[in-house]
This record gives structure tokens, C-alpha cells and sequence, in this order.
């Protein structure tokens, strides 16, 4: 059993199996991966900080309060982006549609003078 706790995110080498042996075929891993409030370990912090139990409970609460607020807090700015992002698709789709709608109009009056001055040069319309 092993167990790594790091502060921060990034690659995390092991050094086991250097210089040993292959390792067996029939492995089994269970991968456990707490983050945020989670990972962090109250009993070392009650033992470090000498709390009693009702500090560390209150020193729990407070930690859960700060997630959920940063947690709502990055809620909100991502809901802000993807709004802002919603808005410029829309605009640019409105945009799109304006010029669909200019070509279309334009070909189909230029395919109506085309046709006309086509059928007077055949002699078929006045």
C-alpha cells in the first residue's frame, strides 16, 4: 500500500521496479484519487496544531465553507464565458445568415436578368 499526497498537480514519478525484477502479469490496482477537502488530512493538522475535537470539526466546516465558495465562484466565471461564448456564436450565426440571404437574393435576381435577356436574344419573349 502506498500513498502520495501532493499539494500540487503535475507528473508524479515512482521509483519502484528499478533494478528489479519484470513485474508479475496477474496485477491488480485500485487507484483512489481524492482532491480538494478530500485529500487533506485533518488527524495530522489536530495532531500538529493541538486542537481538540470540536476545534478540528469546526476547522472541517470552515475548510468545506472556503471550497464551495471558490467552487461556485469558478461556477460562475466558467457560466460568464460560456455565455459570452453562446453570445458571439449567435451573433455570428445571425451575421451568417444575413449574407446567406444577400447571395441568395442577389443570384436569384441576377439568374431572372440572365434568363430574360437570354430568351429576348433567342427570340422567345419580347
Amino acid at each position: 500500500k502506498q500513498c502520495i499526497n501532493a499539494e500540487y498537480g503535475g507528473k508524479r514519478v515512482d521509483g519502484q521496479g528499478a533494478g528489479r525484477s519484470p513485474p508479475v502479469e496477474d496485477l491488480s490496482v485500485k487507484l483512489s484519487v481524492k482532491r480538494g477537502i478530500e485529500a487533506k488530512s485533518y488527524n495530522d493538522l489536530a495532531k500538529a496544531e493541538k486542537l481538540k475535537p470540536m476545534e478540528l470539526e469546526l476547522k472541517k466546516l470552515e475548510d468545506l465553507a472556503e471550497a464551495i465558495v471558490s467552487d461556485f465562484a469558478y461556477m460562475k466565471s466558467r457560466e460568464k464565458l460560456m455565455r459570452d461564448t453562446n453570445e458571439s456564436t449567435n451573433s455570428r450565426v445571425l451575421w451568417f445568415s444575413i449574407f446567406s440571404m444577400a447571395v441568395l437574393l442577389g443570384l436569384a435576381l441576377w439568374q431572372v436578368f440572365y434568363l430574360k435577356r437570354f430568351f429576348k436574344a433567342k427570340k422567345l419573349i419580347e
